[in-house]
């Protein structure tokens, strides 16, 4: 399918007389290829005169990826490339996962750099030929050459249905660092920077006119794009305008503005700010894709869920002497933890209460067949929701190790998107860290999720003891549900499906 529809630039070039044909038959083209097609492999072509060639474009590796970070390169340029290879680790929203290509070939030039941020999908990140001998004619290519830079970015710019104005404003600084984007503090110098930074850089819709290298250098040097003349087509800035760049004397809070130390690719630079002691006063983290998601995410779920929460104590003692009797008899099979039990009465309780198993689709609530837990897991990077599928079905010990497995690829940034997209419950629990309980936030679309205290001795009346009380392992659990899809009694029902099957364990094994 790809190869009937590969054309050589001089091919399309070929009739002066009808200059135009090329360009619109090239979009045609690309247009009429699905979007998984077009992300895997895209293909688009210079207009400088070089051999037949194909340009790979920054693939979307999850549903909800639209930019990311290019990590350590695993070809590079005059190396052979079969389907199935590894081409290059790229870090999207959530992991860090490996392109895969599907095509042979050899590499004929790498167009960024490893280490480079915030890449817009469909942006040229490599050249791909067919013989050996015409990867010296890429030697100079660039991603201007490629012509995918201005796609990508003008794909960036378009607003989604429904975005904001406030959304669209931090979009267009994105690019820049935080101490660029520092206003100046005296009202009287305000028009004048103002003044200056419209006649320095054109903009389009809000964003500046910039190629990804240009705009990655400026980053590292500390410089704010609108304070550089663009010398490119249309005052389009380059990178030679940014190496040529020279600050005027009249901003002095730009030049007072402290340098950003380039990161390795894998950290995020930070910012620090001195008091007047020396000493740092406070350090700026500039935003990983990851982080921006999760607070993208969180905040839609807490604005637009109208969140109520259920807590319930639930006595452990039982399912602890069980914990230790099946322990005893694993043999280095298995290691159970109290979270594993938690897991799978949880998805009994959804099979009792099919319910609560829901989800918030807008103009329809999807009722899930199959209790597919995510299991929330602290990362280096931010939060992670891997997913334990059809718990209904497993026991205790495929559980529990399929768990931990999920939990190390999560710290290790090696999920792939079906491992942590998705899921229908998930299940918060930060009794580890001695937390008595608390209220977790809706993972949406999702209706529910469980947010799980740490076990400890809570005394209560025994008229049998001596003393008359006697000390229980007690643990608090607190539901939050999405009074959209659940109700009030629908929680309460499920919560008690969930704290009876907790304090008789054996129905686990049934």
């Amino acid at each position: 399918m790809f190869r009937a529809l590969r054309l050589s630039s001089s091919a399309l070039a070929r009739s002066s007389s009808r200059p135009a044909i090329a360009p619109a038959f090239r979009s045609t083209l690309l247009d009429s290829l699905s979007p998984a097609v077009y992300n895997a492999i895209g293909r688009t072509y210079a207009s400088k005169s070089f051999p037949e060639h194909q340009v790979i474009l920054m693939p979307a590796l999850s549903p909800t990826m639209t930019q990311g970070n290019i990590g350590a390169w695993q070809k590079s340029a005059g190396d052979s490339i079969a389907p199935g290879d590894v081409l290059v680790e790229i870090e999207t929203d959530k992991a860090q996962m490996d392109f895969e290509f599907q095509e042979e070939g050899f590499i004929a030039k790498t167009l960024l750099e490893a280490g480079s941020k915030d890449v817009q999908v469909g942006t040229a990140i490599a050249v791909l030929v067919e013989n050996e001998s015409d990867v010296s004619a890429f030697a100079e290519f660039t991603v201007e050459d490629a012509g995918g830079a201005k796609e990508a970015e003008a794909k960036a710019e378009q607003p989604k249905d429904g975005e904001g104005a406030q959304e669209k404003q931090a979009k267009s600084t994105d690019s820049e660092p935080p101490a660029a984007r520092q206003t100046d503090t005296k009202p009287a110098e305000q028009p004048a920077s103002e003044s200056s930074a419209s006649s320095a850089a054109p903009s389009t819709g809000g964003r500046i006119s910039a190629s990804p290298v240009a705009r990655r250098l400026a980053e590292d040097r500390g410089i704010a794009l609108r304070d550089i003349k663009g010398t490119g087509p249309d005052g389009r800035i380059v990178k030679a305008d940014v190496e040529n760049y020279k600050p005027s004397a009249a901003p002095a809070a730009a030049a007072a503005a402290p340098k950003i130390a380039k990161a390795p690719a894998d950290k995020p630079a930070a910012i620090s700010s001195s008091g007047a002691s020396g000493e740092a006063a406070y350090t700026d983290i500039p935003l990983t894709g990851m982080r921006k998601t999760i607070a993208a995410r969180l905040s839609e779920s807490k604005n637009s869920s109208p969140h109520y929460y259920l807590t319930v104590s639930i006595k452990m003692d039982k399912i602890l002497k069980l914990r230790e009797a099946l322990n005893a008899k694993a043999d280095g099979r298995y290691k159970l933890s109290v979270n594993d039990f938690i897991v799978k009465a949880a998805a009994q309780a959804l099979v009792e209460v099919p319910e609560a198993n829901s989800a918030w689709y807008g103009e329809f609530i999807r009722q899930n067949h199959n209790a597919d837990i995510s299991i929330a897991v602290a990362t280096p990077t931010g939060l992670m929701t891997p997913i334990v599928k059809t718990v209904q079905a497993k026991g205790l010990s495929t559980i529990s190790n399929t768990t931990k497995e999920l939990a190390k690829k999560a710290r290790d940034g090696k999920l792939k998107p079906d491992e942590y997209q998705g899921g229908t419950f998930t299940i918060s629990n930060l009794g580890m860290f001695g937390i008595d309980s608390f209220t977790a936030i809706i993972n949406p679309p999702q209706a529910c999720i469980l947010a799980v205290g740490e076990t400890k001795d809570v005394l209560e009346l025994d008229p049998s003891s001596e003393r008359g009380f006697r000390a229980v392992k007690t643990m608090k659990c607190t539901l939050s549900s999405d009074h959209r899809v659940v109700d009030g009694a629908v929680g309460a029902k499920w919560t008690s499906a969930f704290k009876r099957i907790m304090e008789n364990p054996l129905e686990l094994l049934l």
